[in-house]
């Protein structure tokens, strides 16, 4: 009878520490805490932007310069902290060839797991009540976030309709949360 119980006890044990470590290990894949102390830094140019090193070329008066041709910002705004401490600025520009490409520049945020950046029609609130607004209406992903600070772009498909877009959310897909967002003004 003793045994019978000892042996019914390790297997109470074995078993119950088997479930431990499965919840602990699906925690850490869940939350990745350690995205907490992790900076992923991304410095991208903004496309059709030529960096040249040589001073621009004198324009003898009279001469009609012709308007540029690079890349236009149609709308802006700053972007404000919502579930982590959020900055940067957020551009949305048209590139020369036509394309729009959603610009994030100097951003710094937490990193976390499963990161995306939204153009949303939703409007930017202010502290928790803006926290999950951006899945409520429509929205366009645009992909994963490429890192947590610095500046990058993030092409917005063909034939989007951006009238419908008034703002850009920096979205945690996995909690259903904004890190953070900015309103889009024109420009």
């Amino acid at each position: 009878m003793g045994r019978t119980r000892e042996a019914l006890r390790r297997r109470l044990v074995i078993g119950a520490a088997v479930v431990v470590a499965a919840a602990l290990g699906f925690g850490l894949y869940w939350f990745q805490p350690w995205k907490l102390w992790q900076d992923e830094t991304v410095e991208e140019a903004l496309p059709g932007v030529a960096k040249t090193s040589a001073p621009p070329a004198a324009v003898p008066s009279g001469t009609v310069v012709p308007p540029a041709t690079g890349p236009q910002a149609l709308a802006s705004g700053e972007l404000i902290s919502h579930e982590h401490d959020t900055s940067g600025t957020v551009k949305l520009v048209r590139l020369a060839d036509g394309s729009h490409v959603v610009r994030l520049e100097n951003l710094a945020t937490s990193n976390g797991p499963d990161l995306r950046v939204w153009l949303t029609d939703a409007p930017v609130k202010e502290g928790t009540a803006g926290w999950h607004v951006f899945d409520d209406g429509e929205y366009i992903s645009l992909g994963k976030l490429k890192g947590n600070k610095g500046s990058q772009n993030y092409a917005v498909p063909e034939g989007a309709d951006l009238s419908r877009y008034t703002s850009v959310s920096i979205w945690c897909d996995r909690f259903d949360v904004s890190f953070g967002a900015a309103e889009l003004a024109s420009a």
